[in-house]
């Protein structure tokens, strides 16, 4: 079978066997589906060009979830907090203020939760970003949920935690537009709510590491499970229908899916579908020519420079080169991160170029 029919084949499988309308709000069980503000966006939604779009709102959907549901594993949860960055109910109230903070763009108009919309189960439903000013950059944004169990974050994996991940878009030209972390982090000691929040959470003034210390915080707590599927591997044979349980058997077996959306070829993974590798599927290499391309950026990934990586992984077509730009290997082009599956029917459009 064609990489593309296997594909397609897995997304039909998983939208049946991850039921994402109950992985959104994490808590409510209806029979009824998900209220009218977390249904799917248009994926072909467009900003005017000199605009960015609006900064959702941080309504129930963005509050931190539950533990308490099933299905999450619980150990893995407490492991992946960093012993250099420990949760506490003030730091993570702190970075959930931060996430949908404006004014840490350059103009005040973008935050984070510009690309990572709670209402769209943290996406924005486009193809690729809107940014400061109503540029568009060259990544799909991925969900926040459930990024805690990543192993490395961003589609290439450039980034090895949470808090390395949150100051790239503040200084990218294309995202939030500042031309230092220090830019940032003079607007936000600015502010006087922020001068004493800083104060009381980390006991000390504003500054770079805390404040992506602060934003990681609360993307941790952003871990989504509580699905039927979850209750159906629990023991609830009724909570999924005929359909997706043989759907559940060919995602392990026929179709191939858990060759890239599994821990291994043989163990189930039924926290978060995914290898954490990278894989080359075939997505853009006609259109952009990787192995042209690949030529033309050796010197950028001799380098090395994390913030020339960045700028051409989000504002170039060397975009379509993924891991290649982080690892130097030429088996790695045109690869990228596979995605974790959950909420798979409402994270659209998919692959790392929206396409």
């Amino acid at each position: 079978m064609s990489i593309r029919k296997r594909t397609c084949l897995g997304l039909v499988v998983l939208a049946a066997v991850i039921n994402a309308p109950f992985m959104v709000g994490c808590h409510d069980r209806s029979p009824t589906g998900p209220p009218a503000e977390e249904a799917a966006p248009s994926h072909t939604a467009r900003q005017a060009t000199g605009k960015a779009p609006p900064i959702p709102a941080a309504g129930p959907l963005a509050r931190p979830r539950s533990l308490q549901q099933v299905g999450l594993p619980v150990e893995l949860t407490r492991t992946e907090i960093p012993p250099d960055n420990p949760q506490t109910p003030e730091k993570i109230a702190l970075g959930h203020k931060l996430f949908f903070e404006g004014r840490l763009s350059a103009d005040g108009t973008v935050a984070c939760a510009t690309c990572h919309d709670p209402a769209r189960a943290f996406t924005d439903g486009r193809p690729t970003s809107v940014g400061i000013h109503g540029r568009t950059g060259q990544r799909n944004a991925p969900t926040v949920l459930n990024v805690l169990y990543n192993k490395s974050q961003f589609w290439d994996g450039r980034a090895k935690s949470l808090e390395e991940q949150a100051g790239f878009p503040l200084v990218n030209s294309v995202e939030m537009g500042q031309p230092s972390v220090a830019a940032a982090v003079a607007k936000v000691a600015g502010i006087e709510e922020y001068r004493q929040a800083f104060l009381t959470v980390f006991g000390r003034p504003v500054n770079g590491p805390d404040l992506v210390r602060a934003i990681a915080s609360y993307e941790r707590t952003l871990v989504s499970f509580d699905s039927p599927f979850d209750h159906y591997i629990a023991g609830d044979k009724s909570a999924i229908d005929d359909a997706a349980r043989r759907g559940w058997e060919l995602f392990n077996t026929k179709a191939l899916c858990n060759k890239c959306h599994a821990l291994t070829d043989t163990k189930r993974d039924v926290a978060n579908f995914t290898d954490n590798d990278f894989h080359n599927i075939g997505i853009g290499i006609i259109k952009h020519d990787v192995a042209a391309l690949a030529v033309k950026a050796e010197r950028l990934v001799a380098s090395g420079d994390p913030a020339a990586i960045d700028r051409a992984a989000i504002e170039t077509e060397m975009s379509a080169l993924g891991r290649f730009l982080i690892s130097k290997k030429e088996a790695d082009t045109a690869a990228f991160k596979t995605p974790n599956l959950r909420n798979v029917l409402v994270t659209g459009p998919y692959f790392h170029d929206g396409s």
